[in-house]
């Protein structure tokens, strides 16, 4: 397997750590709107996104946060494709709860809040 996305934080919404807290993150490209972008981590695509999206078990990275992909909704790579936004919940669900969303197993949320800096790498695959 290869690297489907690698993208870096560019910058961080002031609501992303209450969000976090509950396994939950939301992804948006650079230049989202201001209403969006105070729930969202910015970032900057580095490499891909890929062709084809990430299937259940691909491993997905925030900095030194390692989880793997259990579900993935119809839309979500389309969506990371066309408009650099995803939303990550890290519930461990086998199903995702929206076509817009990754689910991913769960981690600790104190980790991933501290994770969440510019500059940290994203990267789903390896």
């Amino acid at each position: 397997m290869s690297v489907l996305l690698k993208t870096r934080i560019t910058a961080i919404g002031p609501e992303v750590a209450d969000l976090a807290e509950g396994g939950v993150v939301i992804l948006f490209a650079d230049g989202a709107p201001p209403e969006l972008a105070e729930v969202s981590i910015l970032h900057a695509v580095e490499d891909g996104p890929s062709d084809t999206g990430p299937a259940v078990g691909t491993p997905i990275r925030i900095g030194d946060v390692a989880a793997e992909i259990t579900a993935i909704g119809d839309y979500a790579w389309q969506k990371v494709r066309d408009i650099g936004h995803v939303v990550i919940n890290f519930n461990g669900a086998t199903q995702a709860e929206r076509p817009g969303e990754i689910a991913a197993s769960a981690v600790d949320p104190d980790t991933l809040v501290t994770a969440l800096k510019t500059d940290t790498i994203i990267t789903i695959g390896n």
